[in-house]
């Protein structure tokens, strides 16, 4: 039975670009429990297109006549970073559910504020923390909880991209006012944000980071400007992890380490089984599992049963929709079902809280304890 208007979820997408087309707007046509009423964008020719090619009811170019549009429950911030903020405050303060693209905000004492206004007004939230939603991670993920890889030593993650290798490949977003001169986290911000929280996932709670950021190219193409440009952007981390259950990790992020794109991978080692997700794709596969155990310690490739996968996709899905599709899926279902929430906004802050901590260490060079903030002072 098809559900009625009712039994689905309104959705109100904000941002007409590249990944709103890839990945978010798939995962909404694609699920029968979501109701795409409406896009937004500034462009108007932008949300147009988008809404033609994915069926979205109504358009606009004011997110502001979006939030008041009755049908909309649910909005989807997929914009700029430094917009992800203000749009999702907007949209909490509007009595909407809302799933924001990663980060949520730069300082996470920011991101703890949103995520207690959420709570306060009743709505759920969500961040876009795709690599969460691989099935590969999952299945980690749940070998962790039911104990099939014993008490958890290390766990490793890494995020080995060259996208920005070539210096003439434009940059995609630098904070405005920045200055050049000083070294700007981008990396282990862009992509730290997703290890940093598939790592919290499978380790627990972080204790201590201590982290090294460095600029490869000193000189780059950065998008809104001409010409290439002297700029010390931050285009690999590396850090070390403590973690409150004992455990030890490792994490990488970087936008020059040869590798094909997503180029994500984590490693996890406990005492009674290891287990290796890549989610890379190559030769049209999205990505591939792998484990082993102290009786066969040469890793054996997994093979996942159907059900693991969104209905109409398989490995050979390209990876945005493929995850986004799993995404949707879980966000829908924990509001229309009341489910138990996973991945808040609540989790981005601790995630990015990690993040500043690392930024704090490199430039302070020490270790850096957490939490940084007691959350429950800022509810």
């Amino acid at each position: 039975m098809t559900p009625t208007d009712r039994e689905r979820l309104g959705v109100g997408v904000i941002g007409a670009h590249a990944w709103a087309e890839s990945a978010h707007l798939p995962g909404y046509h694609a699920y029968d429990r979501a109701r795409l009423v409406a896009i937004c964008d500034t462009v108007p020719e932008r949300a147009e297109r988008l809404a033609e090619k994915f069926g979205a009811e109504c358009v606009y170019t004011d997110h502001r006549e979006l939030l008041c549009d009755p049908d909309v429950q649910m909005v989807d911030v997929c914009t700029p970073t430094d917009t992800h903020l203000p749009l999702s405050l907007d949209a909490i303060r509007a009595g909407r559910h809302v799933l924001s693209e990663k980060p949520l905000a730069h300082d996470a004492r920011d991101a703890f504020i949103a995520a207690h206004e959420a709570e306060r007004a009743g709505v759920r939230t969500k961040l876009g923390v795709t690599f969460r939603y691989s099935p590969a991670i999952r299945q980690v993920h749940r070998w962790i909880q039911d104990g099939t890889l014993g008490e958890i030593f290390h766990v490793h993650g890494l995020e080995q991209n060259s996208q920005f290798l070539n210096p003439h490949y434009p940059l995609r977003q630098v904070p405005h006012g920045a200055d050049f001169s000083e070294l700007i986290p981008s990396s282990v911000v862009g992509y730290g944000s997703h290890l940093l929280d598939l790592v919290r996932w499978c380790a627990g709670e972080y204790k201590s980071v201590i982290g090294s950021m460095r600029n490869f190219v000193p000189e780059r193409e950065v998008r809104g400007y001409e010409g290439l440009q002297r700029i010390n952007v931050e285009d690999g981390t590396v850090a070390l992890a403590e973690f409150e259950s004992g455990a030890h990790g490792i994490l990488q992020t970087s936008y020059i380490a040869v590798g094909n794109y997503p180029g994500v991978e984590l490693r996890v080692y406990g005492s009674k089984g290891a287990a290796v997700a890549r989610l890379v794709e190559e030769n049209g596969i999205a990505e591939t599992l792998r484990f082993a155990t102290p009786d066969a310690v040469e890793f054996r490739e997994v093979t996942l049963p159907e059900s693991a996968y969104p209905p109409g996709t398989t490995l050979h899905t390209p990876w945005p929709e493929l995850y986004y599709r799993n995404l949707v899926r879980h966000f829908v279902d924990e509001i229309l079902d009341g489910t138990p929430p996973e991945c808040t906004f609540y989790d981005g802050a601790k995630s990015q809280e990690v993040v500043n901590a690392i930024v704090q260490s490199h430039h302070e060079r020490r270790w850096v304890d957490l939490p940084l903030i007691d959350a429950e002072v800022l509810a």
